[in-house]
């Protein structure tokens, strides 16, 4: 099996890009955020605070989370119904981050992860797939841009949803986020040691997907 582990932080464009080049390559697209933010959805739906590490974990034994693909797309499964589409919104973004630190939660949902790669050749997108989920992938990128960046993109694919949200509150959330992923005890977002560093500051979407496409077919040749 081909495992290819991306990380980076929020809004990098992990989600988008690695679904294309999975598409483009033939491989199984999984986005473990998805995972964290269903969890984070699950908390904040039954009306518990996502830094209660206690309430969180008292909760996760009634939680049935499973990933399914239709035509190619991941969908998240919550005890059977599809959130996929819940799961996107600002406060589910900070929600992830917070329960994303708790070890009982990152446990939880790593078996899931291993064995979807285990079983499948797959593009793994997260914050420590290639330090701690995939360490033997064949290719490990770290996928990253400014904030400013990131937060503009973030914005525009959540008005295009239809939310209603302001930009500066965007950016502020992305600030945030980029500090609690990357200062958390557990599984900090940082680049494994053997990664590709890739900045797509300015690009467009076409062209980091060609640039992610043909880092992986030269470093799988």
């Amino acid at each position: 099996m081909i495992a290819i582990a991306i990380d980076g932080p929020a809004g990098a464009g992990k989600s988008s890009v690695a679904r294309k080049v999975a598409a483009k390559l033939g491989y199984i697209y999984v986005d473990t955020g998805a995972l964290y933010r269903t969890i984070g959805y699950a908390v904040l739906h039954g009306g518990k605070d996502p830094k209660d590490a206690e309430a969180v974990v008292n909760l996760l034994p009634s939680l049935k989370v499973e990933l399914a693909f239709a035509e190619g797309e991941q969908q998240v499964l919550l005890n059977g119904e599809n959130v996929s589409d819940r799961i996107r919104t600002p406060e589910v973004s900070m929600a992830a981050s917070e329960v994303s630190a708790m070890p009982p939660v990152r446990e939880f949902l790593f078996s899931l992860q291993q064995n979807m790669a285990k079983t499948h050749d797959v593009i793994m997108d997260g914050r420590d797939i290639g330090t701690k989920v995939l360490p033997w992938a064949q290719v490990k990128i770290f996928l990253t841009a400014s904030p400013e960046e990131r937060a503009r993109r973030r914005y525009e694919e959540l008005v295009a949803k239809g939310q209603d949200v302001r930009y500066e509150d965007v950016l502020e959330d992305m600030k945030q986020r980029d500090y609690n992923d990357s200062h958390r005890a557990v599984a900090p977002l940082k680049p494994a040691e053997d990664a590709v560093i890739v900045d797509t500051t300015g690009n467009t979407f076409e062209q980091s997907v060609e640039l992610l496409t043909n880092l992986i077919k030269e470093r799988l040749a």
